[in-house]
């Protein structure tokens, strides 16, 4: 509702809405923030933990898992990738014996066109193996960004209260791509080069496994850096996502904000708080580089101790001629170190990858993992007297724990009547709205419709017996005819005229046509958005309309015409209006006066005006404004 701040407790209080939110939604995280404490000397032993493992088995038992035989056929590529490697060493040593022995120049032009068609045949699978690895990471990711999407629109009002735009904009786009890309790319290609290792030194243990097992002296070094490189790049990739994440939220907020911007002249400000958040991204980059840097040049260093190694120990062997292995077969044995390291290489580089790319993953899962509390009750049904009276029953509800809004509240808003709510800002006005719709569910008490408690219907039969026109509205970057038609994509053109003359709107739509409205509905006024509201409420025709603050923001003149429209709306339907301008209740067949969540008057505007109390004094305090 538009005006859910204006129900909450001040800033102090806001601590307390924190402390509440973390409880009643945010249980697993903070079981996930116990278990990454208690996991710390693991996730500082281990290449993976124990959540990593899980998000991985996730992942691919949710979306990897049936495309299983696209991925057989993906591996079946790579593997005759790896034998094109294993048959060039095995054709280059036959090569070197028809030079070194003096052989036909006819078997020399037989090797070389069968190491050219074996590398003609690994080009090709160079280009099918990307191509179809791709198209099922995009699809497999894809599949993702839906379950995702799905899941957050399930989620409660109170999740994307407490989470900033930018959080979710970084893990449905930013994060979920990133996914894709590695998946697609940098584990195939990890595959392709883990492949080619086991098939290349499978060969070279078979010319000699001596030489092959002091060539992996050196691997416990290897495999003791990951383990220290990993940490170090979880620790930073952490960082570095919430750092986009707070960039991004910094963006939107500067430019849902420009307005105000502009007219106090803090663009330079806004340029310092976007270039600090900058900054801190470029550092956390560069330490994440710094990290991933280590392993590089630790596989070089390796590989020149394993060639010194090759070199001589082969050398050794040949010159004592006791080993079997020729010049020949020491130069191929070389090629084929060639051939490992550099894969070995990118692989090392894949893992350093892999731990920041784990990060991703897990944010992406923590969001699949957020459940909804406010969810259709087991034999919640869509039968309901949508015409009945709604009873608010000894109610108590709180944003802080420490500080209930309401507690024991009772209200009675009467079929097919207009009922007003009133009060001071704070005092829990749309608060009223979001309990009757369960956008809240209260703590204590019930609410019911017809005698029926809301509980116990469906929530998507709830809320479709209700319109809202507020003072927030909604509007896209599409025509007025587009933003009409939003709350019935299946309305007819009919429906939608009607609609739009019943709210005064039409001339405007035969003005503007189908051009856009820009950002939010930035060239329209206040009074125009607000008659799309009511043309989106005539359209959508609910039994029940919800008036929350629809006139608060328009001039005089503006309001008469909206009023005019608002009052066709409602007829013979059950209406409330939530308002601080109390000219917009004068009319209202009940009012209630919310102070501090309590009702402290309720009446007919003569009845409360006579009793000379809170409401008669809003009253005469506004008055002037109405003259």
């Amino acid at each position: 509702m538009s005006t859910e701040a204006e129900d909450r407790p001040s800033e102090p209080r806001r601590a307390g809405l924190g402390a509440r939110l973390s409880a009643l939604f945010g249980g697993r995280a903070a079981e996930a923030a116990s278990e990454g404490q208690a996991d710390e000397a693991d996730r500082r032993e281990q290449l993976f933990t124990i959540r990593d493992r899980d998000n991985i088995a996730w992942f691919w038992n949710s979306y990897l898992k049936k495309r299983t035989p696209w991925l057989f056929v993906v591996l079946g590529m790579i593997m005759v990738q790896g034998v094109v490697y294993q048959q060039f060493l095995a054709l280059t040593e036959s090569g070197l014996r028809v030079i070194f022995e003096e052989g036909e120049f006819s078997d020399l032009v037989r090797v070389c066109l069968i190491v050219f068609g074996l590398f003609v045949v690994r080009a090709g699978m160079s280009y099918l193996v990307p191509r179809l690895s791709v198209f099922l990471a995009s699809n497999a990711v894809q599949e993702l960004r839906h379950d995702l999407i799905n899941r957050v629109m399930m989620l409660d009002l109170a999740y994307f209260e407490r989470t900033k735009p930018g959080d979710l904009i970084l893990r449905l786009v930013l994060q979920a791509q990133q996914l894709s890309i590695f998946v697609g790319q940098g584990t195939v290609g990890a595959v392709r080069d883990a492949v080619t290792i086991l098939i290349v030194s499978g060969y070279l243990i078979y010319k000699s496994a001596t030489l092959f097992l002091a060539t992996v002296v050196i691997l416990p070094a290897i495999v003791l850096l990951m383990q220290y490189v990993s940490h170090r790049i979880k620790d930073v990739q952490r960082k570095a996502e919430n750092a986009m994440g707070a960039y991004m939220g910094g963006i939107e907020e500067m430019a849902n904000g420009m307005r105000t911007v502009k007219i106090s002249n803090q663009e330079e400000n806004e340029k310092g708080r976007l270039r600090k958040a900058t900054e801190d991204i470029k550092d956390l980059a560069l330490r994440l580089q710094a990290a991933q840097a280590l392993v590089v040049p630790t596989i070089d260093l390796a590989s020149a101790i394993t060639y010194v190694l090759v070199i001589g120990g082969g050398g050794w062997f040949v010159l004592m001629g006791t080993s079997g292995m020729d010049g020949a077969a020491i130069i191929t044995y070389l090629l084929g170190l060639v051939l490992i390291f550099d894969p070995a290489r990118m692989l090392a580089q894949f893992f350093a990858k892999l731990q920041a790319n784990l990060i991703i993953l897990n944010s992406v899962r923590e969001l699949y993992e957020e459940v909804p509390t406010i969810t259709d009750t087991p034999g919640a049904t869509d039968d309901f007297d949508v015409a009945g009276d709604i009873r608010l029953e000894n109610v108590r509800f709180s944003y802080s724990p420490d500080v209930p809004l309401f507690d024991g509240l009772d209200m009675t808003v009467r079929g097919g009547k207009t009922t007003a709510v009133v009060g001071a800002t704070g005092s829990g006005k749309t608060t009223v709205l979001s309990l009757m719709t369960r956008l809240y569910d209260v703590e204590g008490g019930k609410v019911t419709i017809g005698g029926k408690p809301i509980r116990d219907i469906r929530i998507r039969a709830l809320r479709g017996a209700f319109s809202v026109v507020a003072q927030d509205i909604v509007i896209f970057n599409a025509s007025i005819w587009e933003n009409i038609r939003y709350v019935k994509p299946e309305a007819t053109e009919a429906e939608i005229w009607a609609a739009a003359e019943a709210a005064e709107i039409a001339d405007l739509i035969h003005q503007r046509g189908d051009s856009p409205l820009g950002p939010k509905g930035s060239q329209l006024s206040g009074g125009q958005k607000q008659r799309i509201a009511i043309a989106r409420a005539f359209l959508r025709s609910a039994p029940i309309l919800l008036l929350d603050e629809a006139t608060s923001a328009l001039d005089q003149q503006t309001e008469d015409k909206v009023k005019a429209a608002l009052a066709r709306l409602g007829k013979d339907k059950t209406t409330i209006i939530v308002a601080h301008r109390l000219s917009a209740v004068t009319h209202a067949d009940w009012i209630y006066v919310l102070d501090a969540g309590r009702i402290v008057e309720e009446g007919r505007h003569a009845d409360l005006m006579a009793k000379r109390g809170l409401y008669a004094g809003m009253y005469e305090a506004q008055k002037g404004g109405y003259e």
